[in-house]
């Protein structure tokens, strides 16, 4: 077995184990896959990474993202966790404050603001309308009457993200979905809060286990990325703003919305290590 260096990374949470947690592997080289996803399934985490030099020049690291069941060309909360635990293990970024990472879908900017990053939001590679024999799975799945739901929309990133907008954001937390479906889904669900309120809407994020099991992820970066995306291009916000994420679970994340002056949407929030070591694999 070889040590490798450990860090456990709370992401997105306002205060300490009130995120979603990252567990990050620092490798000089790449592992074989089935090692690095029974390494993941171990830890039981949503998400593992492992941190890796670059081969591309422009880039500043190299992460590879798993899940329980799958390698990801890029989530959110691992981009922003992976970040932190190559600059708290003495990285420096090329470019001052913008890191660049290189994943499995190319290069992705994360912007350094004091103890805040932020990556930026990929384009999405589906939009637009859902149909309704999509609408009454998800609507079937949250256990909510089709009528129910606002509005719908393909926000698509990369996992496959439908989402879809309820009354308020006391109705998406009083969703009890199935815990088991047949089929694959990764379902948002955005209900807004009161005018008025520190934080402007409430997410929840569903997806398949590798078992037809229905999860609740605690705080998700590619769904708040692009649920942003859709809710800034159809004006119902204007940033920066913030979102809650995690209530249900009892967690307290806090997502950062910004968009810049060429209208790049960036996702941010607070990122720590708590607990570091090594692994021995």
């Amino acid at each position: 077995m070889t040590s490798y260096p450990f860090q456990t990374i709370d992401v997105f949470g306002e205060g300490a184990f009130a995120g979603n947690p990252l567990a990050v592997i620092t490798t000089p080289h790449d592992l074989d896959l089935a090692t690095m996803q029974r390494v993941t399934r171990w830890l039981n985490l949503s998400e593992t990474t492992f941190l890796l030099p670059p081969t591309d020049p422009d880039a500043d690291y190299r992460v590879r993202i798993f899940t329980l069941d799958r390698e990801l060309p890029f989530a959110g909360h691992p981009t922003l966790g992976t970040c932190h635990a190559w600059l708290a293990a003495g990285g420096v970024p090329r470019a001052g404050d913008m890191v660049v990472q290189q994943c499995g879908a190319g290069l992705v900017r994360v912007r350094r603001d004091g103890d805040s990053l932020a990556f930026a939001a990929p384009p999405l590679i589906r939009s637009g309308p859902v149909d309704d024999e999509k609408l009454r799975e998800v609507a079937a799945i949250l256990d909510i009457a089709v009528e129910d739901v606002v509005d719908a929309a393909w926000v698509d990133n990369g996992p496959g993200w439908v989402a879809v907008m309820l009354g308020s954001a006391e109705a998406v937390l009083a969703v009890e979905p199935a815990r088991h479906h047949p089929a694959r889904v990764e379902i948002g669900v955005v209900g807004f809060h009161p005018a008025g309120s520190a934080e402007a809407y409430e997410i929840r994020s569903l997806f398949s286990d590798s078992f037809g099991g229905l999860v609740e992820d605690p705080v998700t970066g590619s769904l708040n990325a692009s649920v942003a995306q859709w809710l800034l291009g159809t004006e119902r916000v204007t940033a920066p703003y913030i979102v809650a994420q995690g209530t249900r679970l009892g967690r307290r994340g806090r997502i950062r919305i910004d968009q810049d002056k060429d209208g790049q949407v960036w996702i941010g929030g607070n990122t720590a290590t708590l607990f570091s070591g090594v692994a021995e694999i």
